[in-house]
């Protein structure tokens, strides 16, 4: 696994051990990227404020900071793949524009004020068949943790059609045994 594009492209990335996450594809991850800079309904990468949750090894994160984002905050809750994070985080050396917190992303709460502006790109990769995502986009809004312009790019498995309450999708893509929503605030 490595970055596919921006400052960082072709570095190396570490994934958590075990079978508990599964990563985005590098080809994925560049077709995401891809429609998310051509899109005109959504930010710019360049300068945004980004949230990778159910984050695994931080491949979304990273590669959105790769490309120019200012700050990255991923949630994760497994041990493991926290782990993997910080190990890249630490390799690329990009510890004053990102953050780690273990919490329940179903479970956010309010968005402590210490994290600054809301985000205005989320990537959200749930394990598959549980309905996580459509809990997840309701708590981002109900704790103000996106901006009103923001966009969320979930990940979920390809004969899913998930709810998505206060979002609209804008274009679904399919990639394998995954499906990539692009969602606006409703």
């Amino acid at each position: 696994m490595r970055i596919v594009g921006g400052k960082f492209r072709n570095r190396a990335l570490v994934a958590p051990k075990g079978k508990s996450t599964r990563p985005t594809s590098d080809r994925a991850r560049e077709n995401m990227f891809n429609v998310i800079e051509h899109a005109d309904w959504c930010p710019a990468i360049e300068g945004a404020r980004v949230a990778d949750i159910y984050a695994g090894s931080g491949a979304l994160g990273l590669e959105a900071i790769s490309r120019g984002a200012a700050f990255c905050l991923f949630i994760e809750f497994a041990a493991e793949a926290r782990g993997a994070i910080r190990d890249n985080v630490d390799t690329l050396q990009l510890f004053g524009i990102t953050r780690i917190h273990r919490r329940d992303a179903t479970a956010l709460g309010d968005k402590p004020s210490n994290l600054g502006d809301p985000f205005n790109l989320v990537f959200l990769d749930p394990p598959y068949g549980f309905g996580l995502g459509t809990k997840t986009l309701e708590k981002l809004i109900e704790g103000s943790w996106v901006s009103d312009d923001a966009v969320a790019v979930l990940e979920v498995g390809a004969e899913e059609n998930p709810a998505t309450p206060g979002w609209v999708c804008q274009v679904e893509k399919v990639y394998g045994a995954a499906k990539v929503l692009f969602l606006t605030r409703g």
